[in-house]
């Protein structure tokens, strides 16, 4: 079954855009996706992930069909939505998968409400990411000029330039999702990722834990990655070979039978 919701009018601040896959009477596996992408960033995992799960995935504020919020906000605010989204469905469990900043959304659940996240899957993120100083200039460049100048760098950035060249459909594909992203919805949720920080608090977290890394991915690399497991009681840490920022997208097949393992 696949389900969806266009928040047109929207009721409240952040009311998300979402999609629903699977059997609605299955556990809940919520998908949360990078900066600049889309729920669509799952789509060559949802067939597979879907079989044993109810999954929903979500748009960011101001990314895809979520409405356009004006920051500034905090990790913590994306956090809330998720969990307003989950209210409103009326799930209480849930394991939760996010890219990036998704993976941020994922850590901030999984110390704030550590009764309710029963499993967590961090892929390319970081309980604090390199750089902060950066974010806030890349935030008031997309607002003056849109996300168009980013474009060129996620050549290895997201993906491999050996993905890029043998796979340049979905990459376009990757590439328009961060073209249609609004230019307040990309900056407001750039500019929560400088003062994030769990660095302190991955301890608290009791979910098991599986975190993804790519082994190319130059935005968080590895090491920068393997922070989070290290953080973590008993967390387990997987690097993917061949893969950049986007490891679930880039390499769907071996991320998918990773976290198929994981809730199993």
């Amino acid at each position: 079954m696949t389900t969806s919701h266009d928040p047109s009018q929207p009721t409240g601040p952040a009311t998300l855009h979402f999609q629903e896959d699977g059997p609605p009477d299955a556990p809940v596996l919520v998908l949360g996706p990078s900066l600049g992408t889309d729920l669509g960033l799952f789509d060559a995992q949802v067939p597979a992930l879907a079989e044993h799960h109810r999954v929903i995935r979500y748009d960011l504020r101001g990314h895809g069909g979520s409405p356009v919020v004006d920051g500034p906000y905090t990790v913590a605010d994306l956090a809330d939505d998720v969990r307003n989204l989950l209210d409103e469905l009326g799930i209480d469990r849930f394991a939760y998968a996010g890219v990036s900043l998704g993976g941020a959304v994922g850590l901030q659940l999984a110390v704030t409400l550590r009764e309710r996240v029963n499993r967590l899957i961090v892929m390319a993120s970081a309980a604090r990411f390199p750089d902060p100083p950066s974010w806030k200039q890349r935030a008031e460049r997309v607002r003056a000029e849109g996300t168009e100048f980013l474009v060129p760098s996620r050549i290895g950035a997201w993906v491999t330039p050996k993905f890029a060249e043998t796979h340049p459909d979905e990459t376009e594909r990757l590439l328009q999702m961060l073209r249609s992203t609004s230019r307040e919805g990309y900056a407001a949720c750039c500019e929560t990722i400088e003062p994030f920080d769990l660095s302190d608090r991955l301890g608290e977290i009791t979910a098991p834990t599986l975190v993804i890394a790519g082994a190319d991915d130059p935005a968080t690399p590895p090491d920068t990655v393997r922070t989070v497991a290290d953080g973590i009681p008993d967390a387990r840490f997987v690097v993917v070979p061949q893969a950049s920022h986007l490891v679930s997208a880039e390499q769907p097949e071996a991320v998918t039978a990773e976290i198929r393992r994981f809730l199993a």
